[in-house]
């Protein structure tokens, strides 16, 4: 297990206590190790052109809501309600590359009430937090690396943040590109519907004063445009993996939103279907000349954000967080972002390095060789970073310490439960 005392005796052979002070005493900042990677990213001529930001969340479950952030709320990866930790993550993809450029914490509203107020403190949550929902802190994050120059293309975001009119809106304000995940019964126009202030229905009353449809056009779903008769459908070669072409169905329409007391707005929806049947709907504020391919391999990016999170928590040990304190979330989750991005880096040097042999790919008889993974990184760290090896006697006394640290917790633990008794 990725624990402190784990990792620091496998790694300097001493009992942790550092290593924890650390991470969840220390003073550094974790924003300034996102500062530094976004600045990082700016310098590689590669990355100038064809990334995409990602905007996802990630769930933890936890025992109890002693770990700052937990609650009961919706895990997305278990498919349910559950005392779990969110973190809302802004992760960056280019080509075969990706990693974390930002990232917040996710605090539920009821962890501002009085009844959190001494759990707040115990865990240090910073003073000057506000409750923001998941929308608000992505637009903020998503902002943060906008003005710090971080060159991207366009953003990709699934269903939870799509589905909000008013953050598509938000991004467009920003002359951000986005394609972004819907759900199936979101509404649409297929024709951009008249808009404006409906008259008066007597000589009484007040003057309308909200923008509203003016004709009898109906939206429709847009699950339902899958059997419109005018949606085309073509089949596509996505990308190519590891195991072979990944194929779906597409079908692209123009269509018009129309949120409340706002003019209509132009988008592309683009509908997947997959082997089984299945559709993911993603609408695009792109230009209204956009080619078709354009338009279905940007509604495509999202999965990158996928290996992402996998890489953080199969290989860098993200989800073997067990901490408590907000500051050590802040540290676990920078430092996370950290090895990704130095995989990152790594994978562009060995590319410069060891162009890949069109050969040997014939030989192979494959398309593209395969790219360097996480996992080749983990392995080639192993070969420079040996583990130290301890002596029986260096065993006994890191095992003798570990027991004396086991008992003063269990002591600690044990005088906290006394009682103070009743002086009358």
């Amino acid at each position: 297990e990725r624990n402190f005392a784990n990792i620091a005796r496998h790694m300097t052979g001493d009992d942790g206590q550092a290593l924890q002070h650390f991470m969840s005493t220390s003073p550094w900042s974790g924003p300034a190790v996102f500062d530094q990677i976004q600045t990082e990213i700016m310098a590689p001529p590669a990355l100038a052109q064809g990334s995409t930001l990602i905007l996802a969340e990630s769930a933890d479950e936890k025992a109890g809501t002693h770990n700052a952030g937990a609650s009961r709320q919706y895990n997305g990866r278990l498919g349910k309600v559950d005392v779990c930790r969110v973190d809302t993550c802004l992760t960056y993809a280019n080509d075969g590359l990706w990693a974390m450029v930002d990232g917040e914490l996710f605090l539920p509203e009821e962890w501002f009430g009085a009844a959190f107020a001494q759990t707040r403190h115990e865990l240090g949550i910073p003073s000057d937090r506000t409750f923001e929902t998941k929308i608000q802190l992505g637009l903020k994050m998503v902002k943060r690396v906008k003005a710090k120059g971080v060159p991207f293309d366009r953003l990709a975001c699934d269903a939870l943040y799509g589905r909000d009119s008013q953050f598509r809106a938000a991004l467009a304000a920003e002359n951000v590109q986005y394609a972004a995940q819907v759900p199936a019964d979101t509404l649409v126009y297929l024709s951009e519907p008249p808009v404006g202030l409906p008259p008066k229905r007597g000589k009484k009353g007040r003057r309308r004063t909200r923008l509203r449809v003016l004709s009898g056009q109906r939206p429709q779903e847009v699950r339902a445009l899958a059997q419109h008769p005018q949606t085309g459908w073509e089949r596509v070669q996505v990308r190519l993996t590891e195991r072979g072409w990944l194929i779906a169905d597409f079908a692209v329409r123009r269509v018009w939103t129309v949120a409340t007391g706002q003019r209509p707005r132009a988008e592309w929806l683009v509908i997947r279907r997959n082997s089984e049947g299945d559709c993911s709907h993603t609408r695009l504020n792109a230009p209204t000349d956009t080619p078709q391919a354009c338009l279905i391999a940007w509604s495509c990016r999202r999965s990158f954000t996928e290996r992402t999170f996998e890489d953080a928590k199969t290989e860098i040990g993200w989800d073997e967080f067990q901490a408590q304190q907000y500051r050590a979330w802040e540290h676990h989750l920078a430092l996370t972002a950290a090895a990704l991005w130095f995989v990152a880096q790594t994978k562009v040097v060995w590319a410069q390095m060891s162009p890949r042999d069109p050969v040997l790919a014939h030989q192979l008889e494959v398309e593209v060789l395969p790219a360097l993974s996480t996992a080749n990184v983990r392995k080639l760290l192993k070969a420079v970073l040996p583990l130290p090896q301890l002596t029986p006697a260096e065993a006994i006394d890191l095992v003798i310490t570990h027991l004396i640290h086991r008992a003063r917790s269990t002591s600690s633990r044990l005088k906290s439960q006394v009682k103070p008794q009743d002086s009358s």
